[in-house]
């Protein structure tokens, strides 16, 4: 079992900009929709939360164990790998179907609760959590099921690195090689963030939570792709 990498296919090098797309809708729908909650960037919930306990204004319940969630979804995520990789199984497309599954389950709540959205109750609670568990998981496909893949859930990293690309591109001869090829990896899944924020603000806007259909679309476009990734991966064979 091997893992695949962005270079092996079209499919391949297309997934962390619809992986990003549908972060950057989420993050943008649910901080919208559900008091500023965020899904994907769990600092800027810890910000917040800071902010309002400095004010001494109370702290949603969403914002104080966002960050717990978040954690104990990835070390679990990690675990499941593991185990994924014991029996010979790559993990890419049991991450990107767990990932699906919770963004079509934090839909879910949603419209059962349409149109009376109180963040702050029990069942809006959770159908948050279950957004900030799908970008848990996503932020593992990034790092462990998809070689050389960019971060598709936080930009920061991925802007610092594109300007250091830039800079080294620019400047020094030596090592525009590689910065060219980094920043051919690291550019799509900006973009792909920018125009996920910019859709899921337009449909917020429009219909509400219910708009979280946009990154479940993307989701399961996200899945296919990464049906087609792991059928162009080329397999190792073992010599007798």
């Amino acid at each position: 079992m091997t893992v695949p990498s962005v270079d092996d296919s079209l499919s391949a090098r297309l997934l962390p900009f619809a992986l990003s797309m549908v972060a950057g809708s989420v993050d943008i729908i649910g901080f919208l929709g559900l008091d500023g909650l965020f899904t994907a960037h769990i600092t800027g919930n810890i910000v917040i939360l800071a902010a309002k306990l400095v004010a001494g204004q109370q702290a949603p319940v969403s914002y104080l164990i966002s960050a717990p969630v978040f954690m104990v979804v990835l070390a679990l995520t990690r675990l499941f790998v593991t185990g994924l990789e014991r029996i010979g199984i790559a993990s890419l497309l049991p991450l990107l179907l767990l990932q699906f599954l919770l963004l079509l389950m934090f839909l879910a709540i949603c419209l059962a609760q349409w149109p009376r959205i109180e963040p702050d109750t029990a069942i809006m609670i959770l159908a948050g959590m279950l957004g900030v568990s799908a970008m848990a998981v996503q932020n593992e496909v990034a790092r462990i099921s998809l070689k050389g893949a960019p971060s598709t859930a936080v930009m920061t990293t991925n802007i610092t690195l594109l300007a250091i690309d830039v800079g080294e591109i620019l400047f020094d001869r030596n090592l525009h090689v590689a910065a060219r090829q980094r920043a051919k990896r690291t550019w799509p899944a900006i973009v792909g963030f920018l125009v996920g924020c910019a859709l899921g603000a337009a449909c917020e806007s429009d219909f509400g939570l219910r708009s979280l259909a946009l990154p479940v679309g993307i989701a399961l476009v996200a899945l296919v792709m990464g049906i087609a990734a792991v059928r162009a991966h080329p397999v190792e064979t073992k010599a007798a």
